[in-house]
């Protein structure tokens, strides 16, 4: 561990490798809010020690939520928690320590070992009761109840992170333009009305956890995290593997209205029924569950290995003891940005369940083909247009697709049919900005026959298809959803204007101007709004101007230069992250084949950038997912790097040319591409092996040559869009409709 002795500063004078006196033995790990370090008292006890990172302990608003988190933990102690040991909220870093439980996270046990059943389910719920009578007895909601806040110790489970918890009788805390919870998890009134929260919620999410915990695939789960609050709030929730009697109970708890679910004391003499053998042995994807076999024999050797000599190995210690700690985050691994730009943490993702469980896909789903196109007798009425980003979004138990030829239309998952299109004629539509709250978000491109200095923006109601409004806003900008709304360009991109969802009216507007010049496009990253400018005059020549702007206001906030031909690829962490090409002009394909040398991520917060090199030189079209940059040339070749240190993992000539973004499977930790013609390729996320391929399609459509592809997944079902034709595949076999 290179910087386990790396000095902190608390406010006093602390010895190297200490924090308020508790000597650190290792960096178990580092999240976006923080990092958690194993440390040992003077009395040689254990403890898990959370430490703030520098770039948040300056934000008031933080400090209150951490100085409510530790607050909120000591009110708790009972058998079924980790009891807080020391804390210093105020200090130049904040910090918490906990006592250190032996045990690993029932989302990690679940995703490595399967679904759990019999008496491991049975001793499960009835901890989890216990603990959660300990935490609303002490007058405080937990509101995170997820598989990750779970800790499964030898002697029962034990709740953990009361990083978002709220006491009765203190004031809510609230983000601007975010939810606070983790979306597959929380209650719909969470969603609703988030201040408002009862300790009926944490029987919401209890049921969802314990769903998880029977089958290993959560009741709610949509291809986005506004996706999945949806269903959350509108939807009956997916039981497909949970058998009587935990069937009739779990769908007692997630009852929509808070006042039907049941009393912590009603579910606890049910659970007592719980049988001590499984039923459905198929529900099960790891070794049987048999109390004290094989399977419990290995979770109690992993305990073992951590407590332990060093000797053991520090990968295993590593993985138990980070699972025992805390959360790193106290607000960052458990707010998420309910808008379509990409955010990732700096891990590797870990698949979801086993795929011996079998994919969840949408209720009554079946392979289908949908004609994306409305015939027209008067072609004069189709638009022309350079290029356009056409293809499908997400929104529950849909997609709604838009593109140059064919009207925004809402497509059923399941089956294909058509439920509605908007407008009468093919339009030319970029791909819909996305799904939130039941409004589907849209923009139109001009005619190039036109000369046109703005584009429609437009809201539709995702049921009906009816237009809820439009404005105009500048036609040669970009357009996004952020965490509070829809961020554009006036007309003439002399201001930043954040658009209200619901009424289309002004939230703010903010002069387009940087250090670097007032030619200024908008950038949504992880959910917040940025600006990039350069100079007027010649745009191609210096750096280019980073501006965070402030979701409530808009207030901007200018961070380091970018270099000319930085090439935005998502959020890792809350930091901006950017790609940058070897040469600052594209050499080769329009960019789609360029190469790239370095990685660039920006602190929003001091605003100070890091560089990291890219090993190999990658080429082609960057995007990032997890905690890999993916690149994909022309030619078919697919390259990763791995954010962290930009070392190559992998690279696979496909033989596919023209291949879309890669979307990942967390459920089969495969990456899933489509070509212009309606092939699909599976490659193996860590080996880049090629898992399957299928045929082209029969007939994908008279615009398969021009028109980019893209894929993406509703649950676990494959929907790909090339040419003018949406279909859709199962994701664990090979096969067109």
């Amino acid at each position: 561990m290179g910087d386990r002795h790396t000095p902190l500063s608390t406010g006093e004078s602390e010895p190297v490798g200490s924090i308020g006196g508790y000597t650190l033995v290792d960096r178990l790990g580092s999240g976006g809010m923080g990092v958690v370090h194993l440390a040992r008292a003077a009395s040689g006890r254990q403890v898990a020690v959370k430490v703030v990172h520098a770039q948040y302990a300056q934000d008031e608003e933080f400090r209150a939520r951490f100085r409510q988190e530790v607050a909120a933990a000591r009110r708790v102690s009972g058998a079924f928690t980790a009891p807080v040991v020391d804390a210093d909220p105020d200090a130049e870093l904040p910090w918490m320590a906990t006592l250190y439980v032996p045990g690993r996270t029932l989302e990690d046990i679940v995703a490595k070992e399967g679904a759990l059943g019999g008496a491991e389910l049975r001793t499960l719920a009835l901890g989890l009761v216990e603990a959660l009578r300990d935490i609303h007895r002490a007058g405080v909601v937990h509101r995170d109840l997820k598989p990750s806040n779970v800790l499964m110790a030898e002697d029962g489970p034990r709740v953990i992170d009361f990083g978002i918890s709220r006491a009765a009788d203190n004031q809510a805390l609230t983000v601007t333009g975010r939810l606070i919870g983790t979306p597959p998890f929380m209650s719909p009134e969470q969603f609703a009305s988030p201040r408002d929260v009862t300790a009926a919620s944490d029987v919401f999410s209890l049921g969802s956890l314990l769903v998880y915990a029977a089958t290993g695939n959560r009741p709610f789960e949509g291809e986005s995290p506004y996706m999945t609050g949806y269903q959350v709030v509108h939807e009956q929730p997916a039981l497909d593997g949970v058998h009587e009697p935990l069937l009739g109970i779990v769908e007692h708890c997630l009852d929509k209205n808070p006042a039907a679910r049941p009393r912590l004391d009603d579910l606890h003499r049910l659970f007592v029924t719980l049988p001590d053998t499984a039923a459905g042995a198929s529900v099960a994807a790891g070794p049987p569950t048999v109390p004290g076999g094989r399977r419990a024999a290995r979770r109690h050797g992993a305990t073992t290995a951590v407590a332990g000599p060093a000797r053991r190995g520090s990968r295993t210690r590593r993985l138990v003891v980070l699972a025992a700690a805390l959360a790193v985050t106290v607000v960052g691994g458990s707010v998420y940005h309910l808008v379509s730009s990409v955010e990732t943490t700096e891990g590797t993702p870990v698949a979801r369940t086993s795929a011996s469980l079998g994919p969840a896909l949408p209720t009554g789903w079946q392979p289908w083909q949908a004609s994306l196109v409305r015939a027209v007798k008067d072609e004069s009425l189709i638009v022309n247009v350079d290029s356009v980003d056409s293809g499908c979004v997400a929104g529950g138990p849909s997609v709604y697709c838009a593109g140059t030829g064919f009207t925004v239309a809402r497509i059923d998952a399941a089956s294909g049919r058509v439920a509605w299109r908007f407008g009468s004629s093919p339009q030319s539509s970029d791909r819909p900005l996305g799904v939130r709250d039941g409004i589907v978000y849209g923009a139109d491109v001009p005619d190039v026959t036109e000369v046109r200095s703005t584009r429609r923006l437009f809201a539709l109601d995702a049921d009906t298809g009816k237009r809820l409004w439009t404005r105009e806003v500048d036609a040669g900008r970009t357009v996004a959803l952020f965490d509070g709304g829809v961020l554009a360009m006036s007309d003439g991109a002399a201001e930043f204007v954040a658009v209200n969802g619901r009424t289309g009216k002004d939230l703010w507007r903010t002069p387009a101007t940087s250090s670097a010049g007032t030619a200024c496009d908008a950038l949504v990253l992880g959910g917040v709004p940025y600006g990039v400018c350069a100079d007027a005059d010649d745009p191609t020549q210096g750096p280019t101007g980073l501006l965070r702007l402030d979701p409530a206001d808009g207030t901007p906030h200018e961070l380091d230069a970018l270099p000319l031909g930085a090439v935005p690829l998502g959020a890792v962490g809350g930091q901006p992250l950017f790609a940058l090409p070897q040469q600052a002009e594209w050499e080769s394909d329009d960019g789609r084949d360029e190469a790239y040398k370095t990685l660039l991520r920006v602190n929003p917060a001091g605003g100070a950038a890091v560089r990291t090199p890219l090993a190999g030189i990658p080429r082609g079209t960057a995007t990032l997912v997890g905690g890999a940059v993916y690149f994909v040339r022309p030619d078919g070749t697919v390259t990763a790097n791995r954010v962290t240190d930009g070392a190559r993992l992998w690279q696979r000539e496909t033989q596919l040319e023209n291949l879309s973004a890669p979307v990942l499977s967390t459920t089969y930790d495969h990456l899933y591409f489509a070509n212009r013609y309606g092939r699909l390729l599976a490659l193996d996320r860590k080996t880049g092996a090629v898992r399957w391929t299928t045929d082209k399609l029969d007939d994908p459509g008279t615009s398969a040559q021009d028109r980019i592809p893209s894929v993406l997944l509703v649950k676990d079902a494959i929907v790909a869009v090339a040419g003018d034709t949406a279909f859709s595949v199962r994701p664990d076999r090979a096969g067109t409709p």
